[in-house]
């Protein structure tokens, strides 16, 4: 984008539409309302119905098309039928935000709990870019795949799984951009840091039981954190929306931690 171009213009998405993932709760939620303010339809995926019509009540005051898609992203003949039936041009904007977090002993896993996981946090991510990529074509667009710090530095233990899938997010990310940048695709990875999300609040509550290996945990984890806090969602949400609009132009393949410093302690 030329240096002279207006930052307004720069972080707006008017006319663009973007597809995000998980966007009933948490992180999803939250990157659905920043994204509408800056004035991009939306096509919002979750497994929760009810959260997403929730979700489409707030987004009310944008004024922007919404489109509500209750999908089960763990089965491949469901996002094949997602994407058969949008209508109008393919999405612009993927923002791939849908996982899960069990926890599980490595030694305890058993086969279905490795592939549904794998399914959901992994699979997905990858049939759901090359759906994109495919419609797209020459086209281009934004891609934002959202990893996780336990990718890169595993913390908490019985997370095995799930740091494995994130880490496959980190590469998937890298490679595609290599492979599809001269093609107009700017694709990128968020790796947010310990977050205020139902899952989270599920586990405080836990620990307000007094699990103590989980007390423990939080007690380490925020020992090693520079920003002493968790994040709110819509922190990590407000990096996303840099990620899909034009202040990113130049920004190809990065992974990028909205963490409170805790890689970096």
């Amino acid at each position: 984008m030329p240096a002279s171009t207006p930052l307004a213009e720069l972080l707006s998405l008017h006319g663009r539409t973007a597809l995000v993932t998980g966007a009933g709760s948490g992180i999803g939620r939250a990157v659905a309302l920043r994204l509408a303010e800056a004035g991009a339809d939306l096509e919002l995926l979750d497994c929760n119905r009810a959260a997403l019509e929730q979700l489409a009540q707030e987004l009310s005051p944008y004024g922007q098309r919404v489109g509500l898609h209750a999908v089960d992203l763990a089965r491949k003949s469901a996002i094949d039928a997602l994407w058969d039936g949008l209508s109008g041009s393919p999405p612009g904007i993927l923002v791939n935000n849908a996982a899960v977090y069990p926890t599980r002993h490595f030694s305890d896993m058993d086969e279905g709990f490795w592939k549904h996981l794998m399914a959901v946090n992994l699979e997905a991510v990858v049939w759901m870019c090359q759906r994109m990529i495919r419609a797209r074509g020459q086209q281009g667009g934004v891609i934002v795949n959202i990893g996780s710090v336990e990718a890169v530095l595993p913390f908490k233990e019985d997370l095995s799984a799930y740091s494995t899938s994130k880490a496959g997010v980190i590469a998937l990310t890298r490679a595609l951009a290599r492979e599809h940048a001269r093609k107009g695709f700017r694709i990128n990875a968020l790796l947010p840091g310990g977050t205020h999300t139902p899952g989270t609040r599920s586990m405080a509550r836990r620990i307000a039981r007094l699990q103590l290996g989980l007390l423990k945990t939080g007690y380490d984890y925020f020992q090693r954190l520079p920003a002493g806090r968790m994040a709110d969602p819509d922190e990590i949400a407000r990096m996303v929306l840099v990620l899909c609009s034009d202040l990113a132009s130049y920004v190809h393949g990065a992974a990028v931690p909205v963490d409170g410093g805790f890689l970096s302690a």
